[in-house]
């Protein structure tokens, strides 16, 4: 069918609510014609209102501009009479007042309106109404910017402001026969005070019509507005219905059966493939669509006709492609309540997959039945009420069974009680405790087969029984039997091996007591080994401080000249050595102190500023004399929780390596940074670098980068190490990273004042107090004196 032209909104939802109107051509016109009077109406009423106020704002500016005039013209007519009147009149002050009086009495001048006789030098010198005391001038009156009286006549009529603020006409007349002349002004709020109550209830006038007609355009806007998102409510429900039709492959029919016509809707014709021509469909257009063997609609009509109120059909109708879809019809007759009539009103369900997957489920059985009938296994089924449902040909021949004797449907007894059952020689069940849905057992026949025989209950309540042949199984089960034998032959020579493993065994547990014992002796030798060097470096220092002291007393020459200036060398040699050789005593005795545990902190809040300006001070000298630059990068206010002798020794070990290994030129650089409750502590350089196969060696004592054969650098190989143990006795770490000719860079992290580790710092040192105290007590109850020279 071609596509036709798509029909308004209201036609289609009309159509669906199975309501059909005899025309819509006015209604469409409305329709098309509704979105711009939504605007438009609007649109004109906000036009008329701003027309309305325009217009009587123009209206009112115009009376007042015509009131203005008139006073003007009024005001100079006034004045020119009032000269002409005051002609040949005394004018001094007492006269001059009652000629006023006599010429204006009370009452007679218009309201706002004074009239005021001037004399030479601008002075008042009469006045009706009277002036306010000390207004003697006409500049008093009128204002310091007043021009009237330079003016003149020739100034006609002036606008002038006054000193109070308040806006005034005045025009000035000189006499007849003198030099006094009369000023005349009018106050403008009097001859406005009328136009004002006008302009005021027009505009009360002008603003009841705006309410009005806001209010008419509201209501306008809120009707357009919900009749619109009515529209959008119904289009959204027609889609939605579309949709779910579509979805569910369905179409929906309404037949209008006094006219004849036929509704389809748009998942209808999707459906079937098919595009919408026109709005209605024939009876007879319809009618041509179904299989011939499916019937026709007259036979449906006719069922109508016999007060039939409801349909549920089933027939085929042809698709575009020219192919039938089977359909479900489900309708019910509805009453037209507009013309009396009736509408058969339904869906269309396709159940094409239905009749196919009904037609594939009986080609399945088929093929069941035939694969059943090809399995090697007696096969048979049972239902819930022990009724067959289906077995094979196996299963007869087992049972001496005819085809006639096994017909489906029949109960087991009934079946069972026609065949006959094969003899068992001995039946052997399966070891595992039968369930109560399955059970397996095996039966030997008298022929010499075994049969393993596997009975289940299926979901629905009834039972599967397969009998299968094992035969060859039994058979290959003796032979299991066999090699089971000689398998056990196997183990018993496995368990003589094993106690041959366990002899093994236990002479590698003596191995291994042993070895525990001579590394038990090791780390004996070496606590012995720190001792001894602890011991030997205090028997060092004494002989090495007098060679030191010996040598700084030649070199001052205290007791005389040595002679050759060479002796100055030696001495300055000698004092070198000695000094070298006690740092590294020193250090040899430091290291075992640590190595022993005899090592003892005392932690304190330490200013990281201060640690490494103390540090600083001990290497500045060397790296002044190799030219090298030094950089500082601290954050302020950064302190750490540690020994201070501790930590200067961390700070001095690891910048005395800095100093040593960067060549002249260089740069070192220290740097301080918080992280989180921890601190870090850069010491970079730019010397030498230690290759990768070193780092790992770094930090014990006694190793160096560099081998016997190719040092440079003279060191014990212990600053390292001593910095390292020291750094993790404060509960910190150090780590090392560096390239070869790029630099090193060393990370010493440590921990930072908090209120818990002051509180346990603290608790530490009182306890080291305690313990100190008790060994002096005691060391003091026990000390002998001893001889001089000991």
């Amino acid at each position: 069918m071609p596509e036709a032209d798509s029909a308004s909104f209201s036609a289609r939802a009309d159509t669906i609510l199975g309501i059909h109107w005899p025309t819509r051509a006015p209604a469409s016109r409305f329709v098309q014609a509704e979105a711009w009077l939504r605007y438009a109406v609007p649109a004109l009423l906000a036009t008329f209102l701003a027309c309305l106020a325009g217009l009587t704002a123009l209206h009112l500016q115009t009376q007042r501009e015509e009131l203005l005039a008139t006073a003007s013209a009024d005001l100079e007519s006034f004045t020119r009479l009032s000269a002409g009147a005051l002609a040949g009149h005394a004018l001094g002050d007492a006269a001059a007042q009652a000629s006023l009086v006599d010429l204006f009495p009370a009452g007679t001048l218009p309201a706002g309106r004074r009239v005021m006789l001037v004399s030479r030098g601008d002075r008042i010198v009469a006045a009706r109404p009277p002036l306010p005391p000390g207004t003697e001038t006409l500049q008093n009156a009128l204002g310091e910017s007043e021009a009237l009286s330079t003016l003149g006549e020739r100034a006609g009529v002036m606008r002038l402001a006054l000193s109070d603020g308040e806006t005034a006409f005045a025009a000035m007349r000189r006499l007849p026969g003198g030099e006094s002349r009369i000023a005349v002004m009018q106050s403008l709020g009097p001859l406005t005070a009328s136009w004002t109550g006008r302009a005021r209830h027009q505009a009360i006038l002008v603003a009841a019509a705006a309410l009005v007609i806001v209010g008419v355009g509201l209501a306008y806007g809120l009707q357009s507005r919900r009749a619109k998102a009515i529209d959008k409510v119904c289009e959204q429900i027609r889609r939605r219905l579309d949709t779910a039709l579509g979805r569910g492959a369905c179409g929906l029919w309404d037949w209008d059966i006094p006219r004849g016509q036929i509704y389809w809707s748009d998942s209808m014709y999707a459906l079937l493939g098919y595009r919408r021509e026109r709005e209605f469909l024939s009876f007879g257009d319809v009618n041509a669509l179904v299989h011939p063997d499916d019937g026709d609609l007259y036979s449906l009509a006719r069922g109508l006709a016999a007060s039939q109120t409801a349909v549920d059909h089933a027939f085929r109708m042809r698709g575009a492609n020219g192919a039938y879809i089977w359909l479900r019809t489900r309708a019910e007759v509805v009453p037209d309540v507009t013309d009396g009539g009736r509408h058969l009103v339904g869906i269309a369900v396709d159940v094409t997959e239905q009749q196919h997957l009904a037609e594939t489920s009986a080609t399945n059985d088929m093929r069941l039945r035939d694969a059943v009938e090809a399995i090697s296994e007696a096969f048979v089924i049972w239902d819930t009420s022990n009724r067959l449902v289906l077995c094979n040909s196996k299963f007869r021949h087992l049972h001496a069974l005819s085809p006639e004797d096994a017909q489906v449907g029949r109960r087991y007894d009934e079946v069972m009680g026609r065949g006959v059952l094969p003899q068992i020689r001995r039946e052997m069940p399966e070891t595992d405790a039968a369930s109560a849905t399955a059970r397996t057992f095996e039966a030997e026949l008298t022929d010499g087969r075994w049969l393993q025989i596997s009975e289940r209950r299926t979901k629905d309540g009834g039972y599967v029984s397969v009998g299968t042949d094992i035969t060859n199984l039994k058979r290959h089960q003796e032979q299991l039997v066999a090699s089971e034998r000689e398998l056990i032959e196997t183990v018993k020579d496995l368990k003589r091996s094993r106690r041959t493993l366990e002899l093994q065994t236990q002479q590698l547990a003596d191995l291994a007591e042993r070895y525990l014992d001579q590394k038990a002796a090791a780390e004996s030798a070496n606590q012995a080994k720190s001792e001894f060097l602890a011991n030997m470096s205090h028997e060092l220092r004494t002989p090495l401080n007098a060679i030191i002291g010996f040598a700084e007393l030649m070199s001052s020459e205290l007791y005389g000249p040595l002679g050759s200036p060479r002796y100055a060398e030696y001495c300055a040699d000698i004092r070198g050595s000695g000094d070298y050789l006690l740092s590294m005593i020193d250090d040899i005795l430091h290291m075992s102190r640590i190595e022993s545990d005899r090592v003892r902190l005392a932690r304190r809040e330490v200013a990281v500023e201060a640690a490494v300006a103390g540090a600083l001070k001990l290497v500045s000298e060397p790296a002044r004399q190799k030219n090298l630059h030094i950089a500082i990068d601290l954050q302020p206010g950064l302190a750490l929780l540690a020994d201070e002798r501790a930590l200067q020794q961390i700070l001095v070990n690891l910048l005395q390596n800095a100093v040593k290994f960067t060549p002249g030129h260089g740069r070192i650089a220290v740097r301080a940074r918080a992280a989180g409750d921890h601190a870090h502590l850069f010491i970079e350089d730019t010397g030498i670098g230690i290759p990768k196969a070193a780092l790992a060696r770094l930090g014990a004592p006694f190793s160096q980068v560099e081998t016997n054969l190719t040092r440079s650098h003279k060191g014990s190989g212990l600053g390292l190490a001593i910095a390292r143990s020291m750094a993790e006795l404060h509960g910190g770490s150090l780590r090392i990273r560096s390239e070869e000719t790029v630099g090193t860079i060393v990370l010493v992290r440590l921990p930072r004042p908090t209120g818990e580790r002051l509180a346990a710092a603290a608790a530490e040192d009182s306890g080291q107090q305690a313990v100190a105290a008790l060994r002096e007590a005691s060391g003091a109850s026990v000390r002998q004196p001893q001889p001089a020279g000991a």
